[in-house]
């Protein structure tokens, strides 16, 4: 069955539980990034335009099934109000008789935060009776939390199962289209950039692309491993040994496939390896081929740079995921911050998937320039991957 999307819904007069991803940053109860926030308005708003009411829920943090007031989403939900330029009511749990209370006491127009999800066991359990206690709360589920689509958790999969009708607000619609689109259907030549710490982490990401791709760049910690795998020294970087195989293996499917992979050719380095990250300082550069011994690479040097603008000149669809080194200390930012610049420039269609990707970008002031940033890390990881998402495969199947 094919999925619905908030657009699509006769939703006047009606009590919305919406399922949002405001995991936000906090320090000292005060929020410093309020992205996730900000990206839900464009549901909401067209929701509460329509004559609806809602009722949100999301988590924050890793609270583990109990309450824990430095994980409580009051700090969200006073966000929200400022951002909507409304009231927002906030609701001290998410389920129970208060809870009840309170979303049917809401009129057309009004909004309800809940208290976090997770400080109830059954969310992330994917309880059952925890899913059809939350569903109470509303008469329309609309999921639009890219970043938990990937959990089987009680209000991704569980509520669609017992509500009278669900469906998918304009985020996780832009997510579907945008990563669909660029993943099944890329106008070409399609390039892929991956980058981060470890190979393992995008291994089953790496083997679907080359199946997909023109090109494929591969930066960050997790090009060492391809580098040492081809018979190179690579100093004291990080190397996944226990992935050398691995990562031949997919060299020689690149071959087989006639996908052009690009690998770093020099490095940006330092020797102040076991130093913490932030107190390490550059050494300057070396070619890929004479890494001294007591060296870290930690950022893809000039000649890199230049080549991997080389691969990405004619690119009419780029997916990136992971940054080319360790940018957040500015001596090891060049490399990520110079294809952040290449991909501005580019007439193509760019999606970056979220996580690290998406600081790089909004650190790069270049994110107005892409055409799509994922919300969702770890969500756009397994969408790449090729799998369906729980909260797809949900909407799909309980789609009324």
């Amino acid at each position: 069955m094919p999925m619905r999307f908030l657009d699509e819904m006769d939703i006047s007069g009606k009590r919305l539980l919406v399922r949002v991803d405001y995991n936000v940053p906090l320090k000292d109860g005060v929020i410093t990034d309020d992205t996730r926030i900000t990206a839900s308005l464009p549901t909401l708003e067209l929701a509460l335009s329509k004559g609806a009411s809602l009722v949100l829920c999301s988590h924050l943090g890793k609270a583990k099934g109990a309450f824990d007031p430095k994980f409580s989403l009051a700090p969200a939900a006073k966000r929200l109000s400022e951002l909507l330029g409304r009231p927002v009511a906030f609701a001290p749990d998410c389920v129970g008789p208060e809870a009840v209370k309170m979303a049917a006491a809401l009129k057309p127009g009004e909004v309800l935060m809940l208290e976090n999800l997770r400080f109830h066991a059954g969310e992330e359990k994917g309880d059952p009776a925890f899913a059809a206690e939350l569903a109470k709360l509303g008469e329309i589920y609309v999921n639009d939390a890219f970043g938990t689509a990937h959990r089987p958790h009680a209000s991704v999969s569980g509520v669609p199962a017992v509500m009278a009708a669900c469906c998918g607000g304009l985020l996780l619609k832009k997510e579907w289209e945008f990563l669909g689109t660029a993943l099944e259907a890329p106008t070409r030549p399609y390039v892929a950039v991956t980058g981060g710490a470890k190979v393992s982490s995008k291994l089953a990401v790496l083997k679907h692309l080359l199946g997909k791709v023109d090109s494929l760049i591969i930066g960050g910690a997790m090009a060492n491993t391809f580098l040492k795998a081809q018979g190179l020294e690579v100093g004291k970087s990080l190397v996944e040994d226990n992935l050398l195989d691995e990562a031949r293996s997919i060299l020689a499917v690149a071959v087989e496939k006639s996908v052009r992979i690009a690998l770093p050719v020099d490095f940006v380095i330092s020797m102040d390896a076991g130093k913490p990250l932030g107190e390490m300082t550059s050494a300057g550069v070396c070619d890929a081929t004479a890494v001294p011994a007591e060296a870290v690479a930690l950022d893809v040097g000039p000649k890199t740079g230049a080549l991997f603008a080389e691969v990405l000149s004619p690119a009419k669809t780029v997916v990136w995921n992971g940054p080319m080194g360790a940018f957040e200390n500015p001596a090891f930012a060049a490399g990520t911050m110079g294809v952040a610049k290449v991909l501005a420039g580019l007439d193509a269609v760019t999606v970056i998937g979220g996580g690290d990707t998406d600081a790089a970008v909004h650190a790069s002031g270049l994110a107005s320039k892409m055409s799509f940033i994922s919300t969702g890390g770890g969500a756009s990881l397994e969408f790449m991957e090729g799998k369906e998402l729980p909260a797809f495969k949900a909407l799909r199947e309980y789609g009324k």
